[in-house]
């Protein structure tokens, strides 16, 4: 597991448990307790942590929820990779946004292009291009996850079901060359599994970390997924799994 990979789990182990110690960190990423003080130290500058006696904790876990905190971890890369991504996009189109943060980057891309049709089960999304974009919106309802500031569950995608999105961004924390694409939440996978099959182009969003990542249940296999847009080329098996696929690999730039 790299820096960014680890960066996203501390910060989902913090917002389960309140504070972690130095040594229990290590030893749940099997890695040294230097490491981890450089990924606390990584953390602490974006804010999103504060350091104790022989730990971390979340800096204020009533002024800022963990999707915050996610959104402001690795964000210029998220932010490149939406700019990207947002190319695609032309006025007129129907999109689908899930609730990852690098869709929410991407809202901010789109907002200023005229005569679009947003679906998105986030409220962090949709709460963004309301205030910022003519777009017309569609929010997907449903039963409301606190952590990730969405709406998972069959009443979710079946709302999203009943539009035919042009292009379909998602994320997801793993792609695995014999798997696909892979999720650590089952409601976000189910999510992804249900909508995606619906849209006409469908693209992830995914920083290199996510290459050969872990994760634990497969929300999209190759052939589901058009277009991949990363930060970085992605490992040879990758490549040759997307070929397979025919699935096309871009690096923003």
């Amino acid at each position: 597991m790299n820096q960014t990979a680890r960066l996203d789990a501390i910060l989902s182990t913090l917002s389960d448990q309140g504070s972690c110690t130095i040594a229990d960190l290590a030893a749940a990423f099997a890695v040294s307790e230097e490491t981890v003080r450089r990924d606390i130290r990584r953390l602490e500058l974006d804010g999103a942590v504060r350091k104790v006696h022989g730990g971390v904790r979340l800096r204020d876990r009533r002024a800022e929820a963990p999707w915050r905190q996610r959104l402001n971890v690795n964000a210029e890369v998220k932010k490149r990779i939406a700019a990207c991504a947002a190319n695609l996009v032309e006025p007129g189109m129907t999109l689908l946004l899930d609730s990852s943060t690098t869709a929410f980057w991407m809202a901010r891309e789109i907002a200023s292009m005229r005569n679009l049709t947003v679906v998105t089960n986030s409220l962090e999304t949709a709460s963004e291009l309301s205030a910022t974009s003519e777009a017309r919106l569609f929010l997907a309802g449903g039963a409301v996850n606190a952590t990730y500031r969405a709406a998972f569950g069959a009443e979710a995608a079946a709302y999203a079901n009943r539009f035919v999105p042009d292009l379909a961004f998602f994320s997801i924390v793993a792609i695995d060359a014999a798997r696909g694409f892979l999720d650590h939440e089952p409601e976000e996978a189910e999510f992804a599994r249900a909508v995606l099959p619906n849209a006409r182009r469908t693209i992830c969003l995914a920083d290199a970390s996510k290459f050969e990542a872990p994760g634990r249940i497969i929300a999209a296999e190759w052939s589901q997924v058009d277009l991949i847009v990363a930060d970085a080329p992605a490992p040879a098996d990758i490549e040759a799994a997307a070929r397979e696929g025919r699935t096309e690999i871009r690096v923003a730039d």
